[in-house]
């Protein structure tokens, strides 16, 4: 079965709908690329999506280990090349825990679970992954 279906709108602009929750996504091209810049760009998924996979991951972990991670925020910056092909090089995550604190080995168990998420096993090695945790 199918997770997802898209449609071009025209104008660089896409819209993906989540076929199990009926939850959309608009994407355009970003102002770099032609693009309005309205909307996620594509490149700008893949580099959230690396976040907030490790994001979820690390509250799936804590909640088994009956940790609060509630307020835990971050902020998600993707590199593009300046050769062709055009293409991400690097994604930084810098983490913010809203002043938790976190003993030494609740911030290794976490680093861990966040390095080791499905969507960082998934991205070309060749993508580097600037990840830091604030810890």
């Amino acid at each position: 079965m199918a997770t997802a279906h898209a449609v071009y709108l025209g104008e660089l602009r896409t819209k993906a709908t989540h076929l199990q929750s009926g939850s959309e996504i608009i994407t355009d091209a970003p102002t770099d690329n032609h693009g309005k810049g309205e909307a996620f760009s594509p490149t700008d998924l893949v580099a959230t999506a690396l976040g907030l996979c490790m994001m979820t991951t690390m509250g799936i972990v804590a909640e088994r280990h009956g940790w609060e991670l509630k307020g835990m925020n971050m902020d998600i910056s993707k590199v593009m090349s300046t050769d062709k092909p055009r293409r991400i090089t690097e994604i930084h995550i810098k983490f913010d825990f809203n002043g938790m604190t976190l003993n030494d080995e609740q911030q290794v168990i976490l680093k861990n679970t966040a390095l080791s998420c499905p969507v960082a096993h998934s991205l070309d090695p060749d993508i580097k992954q600037v990840v830091d945790l604030g810890f």
